[in-house]
């Protein structure tokens, strides 16, 4: 009898290991459940962790002049009252590099490759890529802290089978970008191998939040030195989207913009998955322009837009619907301002923490309207 109940377990095990492995039934009907009860899980539990019951009185804008003086407070911020760099340029570019890892793409001419060195040693390594058949706009891709853009290689093919130049950038240590070794003061000598731990190196004449969008800076003034294109547009997913959401308020040369996954406002932020790292989450930058501010700075503007998109079961981080807390305000912020675009998308299609294809049809047709 033990021995009949012993081979019947491990005949369970073995079979369950394959159902999972090779997603044969009854696969389908175990993740449908699973779905399913995550889903009315989510449901229920983001009342629960709705806090805030009056939104209204956390946006800081109600008129043009408002956004100029939010704008200015962030760029105050992130260069420490050295203003914005508006002609500073990259320190190298080298152009019509060989990378082996995209030899495969198609409707493409050149790479090139833009670096940026900034304090601490910390610097940015982005690449250009220029299709043969180019529609004259560009789309700058941001890779989250899943590492190197290489990462979105699908989405950057997407966007160059459609004509569209792209600008690819990693997270600030991510990436080909370097982790340098710094000295802190009364801490000691530390590799910065995380975004936490830009934190050490804080100081009242330097923010690290600006690592995350010079590169962006001084690469667009190149491009407008070198190029003629005739519209600029921001894709990010995760942390990228996180930099997509912060970027276009202080840079007007970005036309649309396209957050995948990327921010929820801090008091949506009581889960731990949904807390985010270091920059997703300092007070002191916040302070300046909340993310209900960001929101409305990024979608306002003559034909400028600020899409989110959601996914509702992303394994990582802001799934659900908890943005319908916000939507409608921010709508009407933008409404009263009569000028800009703000949508949220919620895809449903799959289950995991990525651009899906169904996101990229959302955005390509944004893109054309």
């Amino acid at each position: 009898m033990l021995l009949t109940i012993l081979v019947i377990s491990i005949t369970v095990f073995i079979y369950g290991v394959f159902v999972g492995t090779y997603k044969i039934f009854p696969y389908d009907v175990l993740d449908n459940v699973k779905a399913i009860s995550l889903n009315e899980k989510n449901e229920f539990d983001e009342q629960d962790l709705i806090y805030e019951n009056n939104v209204n009185r956390l946006i800081h804008i109600n008129s043009v002049d408002d956004i100029s003086k939010l704008k200015n407070k962030l760029i105050d911020f992130i260069w420490s009252y050295n203003g914005f760099p508006d002609s500073k340029l990259p320190d190298s570019v080298q152009t019509d590099i060989v990378n082996t890892l995209y030899t495969d793409f198609t409707n493409l001419r050149k790479i090139d490759q833009i670096t940026i060195n900034m304090e601490y040693g910390v610097n940015s390594i982005s690449y250009l890529f220029i299709p043969e058949s180019s529609n004259n706009k560009l789309i700058i891709y941001h890779q989250g802290h899943a590492g190197d853009f290489y990462k979105g290689k699908e989405t950057i093919q997407f966007f160059l089978d459609r004509n569209y130049a792209v600008l690819a950038f990693s997270m600030p240590l991510l990436g080909m970008n370097n982790q340098p070794i710094v000295e802190i003061p009364n801490i000691g000598t530390i590799k910065l191998t995380s975004h936490e731990h830009l934190r050490f190196i804080e100081s009242s004449d330097f923010s690290p939040i600006k690592f995350f969008v010079e590169p962006i800076t001084r690469s667009l003034n190149y491009l407008d030195k070198e190029y003629d294109f005739s519209s600029y547009y921001m894709v990010g997913i995760s942390g990228g989207g996180w930099t997509v959401t912060l970027y276009p308020a202080i840079d007007d040369r970005i036309l649309q913009s396209y957050s995948i996954a990327g921010s929820i406002p801090i008091y949506l932020r009581s889960l731990p998955e949904n807390r985010g790292d270091y920059e997703q989450w300092l007070p002191e930058l916040y302070q300046n322009a909340n993310y209900l501010d960001l929101y409305i700075m990024n979608s306002f503007g003559e034909n400028r837009k600020f899409v989110q998109i959601f996914n509702k079961y992303d394994s990582c981080c802001f799934s659900g619907e908890l943005y319908k807390s916000y939507e409608n305000e921010i709508k009407k912020s933008i409404s009263k301002l009569d000028k800009g675009y703000f949508k949220i998308y919620l895809d449903d299609t799959h289950k995991t923490h990525k651009i899906s294809e169904s996101t990229l049809e959302i955005i390509i047709d944004s893109m054309a309207n």
